[in-house]
């Protein structure tokens, strides 16, 4: 089958395969697919053009609505927080686009970039296994245990599971909203951060996801928790609708500037990214039900091994 826009040519059941398989793996370490299939389409299906970039965005539109059902559905959407990252993001997403066509139109020093991304995240995986690591985080855990064990505490006593909408003692309120702070209460609690240091953050992670082709929520979730010390109960949901919503504006945003960009490929190629998409829809709900099965730390490793020798693969490639 020929993709017209992409000019990949490919059985369809391809794209939904590999997605099915990278989501079923990365969602079980907690990561994203998304950043793993932009290499396979540059490297084996040869789609190389600009077009590329907003196509993976495709995958996340498709394939995150599920998971942000749930967190609307069961009270725990924190939009304070979705607010900040959506309004930081979105410009990012604007000047990375621009990045892409203007300076990064050459499959070579695509690549580059690309190598750089995935060493980071593939090196990051690696570090979070260390010991040095792991005591840095030994507090962060210790907080989390608390806030698991107040959750179980509250749902007890309402006698409602996890899987219905959740008490209002468990659901996250906004307690005070200005451009200088933003609080909000959790389990009897309250929590605040930054709205300008938080804009900064999301304005950094939108500009290497337009760019890349990514929505962000894996880069800007665990920066949140370690820096801002909010609960990842709270977080989660928020970085999900942030990736999606601003996965929708790159999308648009790369139809925007396509008239500006003769002779070159800028919009998504629709039907590939959807496929991808469908197959990360089904990999992300065999990734969760499978989890439970495997180390962790085993999925962390092997993750963190394979991005990294993919991401030296590619900046080694640009220099030789």
């Amino acid at each position: 089958m020929l993709f017209p826009v992409s000019g990949v040519e490919t059985h369809p059941a391809v794209p939904f395969l590999v997605a099915l398989v990278v989501s079923s793996f990365t969602s079980m370490g907690g990561v994203s697919g998304a950043f793993l299939l932009l290499p396979f389409q540059v490297s084996v299906l040869g789609f190389t053009s600009p077009a590329v970039s907003p196509t993976n965005l495709v995958f996340n539109i498709v394939a995150i609505p599920s998971g942000v059902y749930r967190y609307l559905r069961e009270g725990r959407m924190n939009w304070p927080l979705t607010w900040v990252v959506i309004l930081g993001t979105l410009p990012g997403l604007l000047f990375g686009a621009l990045i892409r066509v203007k300076w990064l139109p050459d499959p070579k020093n695509f690549k580059l970039f690309v190598g750089c991304v995935l060493l980071y995240i593939g090196l990051r995986l690696l570090y979070d296994q260390t010991p040095m690591a792991k005591r840095k985080k030994a507090k962060i855990q210790e907080f989390e245990a608390q806030v698991q064990e107040k959750l179980k505490a509250v749902m007890a006593a309402s006698g409602q599971s996890s899987g219905r909408g959740l008490p209002l003692a468990a659901r996250v309120k906004t307690a005070a909203w200005s451009w200088r702070r933003v609080s909000y209460e959790f389990l009897g609690e309250t929590f605040s951060f930054s709205a300008p240091a938080l804009f900064a953050l999301a304005l950094a992670v939108g500009l290497i996801g337009g760019t890349y082709g990514i929505g962000g929520g894996a880069i800007i979730a665990p920066f949140v928790a370690a820096i801002f010390g909010l609960p990842i109960y709270t977080i989660a949901g928020a970085a999900l609708m942030g990736t999606f919503i601003t996965s929708v504006a790159g999308v648009g945003i790369y139809y925007c500037i396509a008239p500006f960009c003769q002779g070159q490929s800028v919009t998504p190629d629709l039907a590939l990214g959807a496929l991808f998409g469908i197959g990360g829809f089904c990999g992300m709900y065999i990734g969760a039900r499978l989890q439970k099965f495997i180390s962790a730390i085993l999925i962390r490793i092997g993750l963190g091994i394979i991005i990294s020798g993919l991401a030296l693969r590619y900046i080694v490639g640009f220099f030789f």
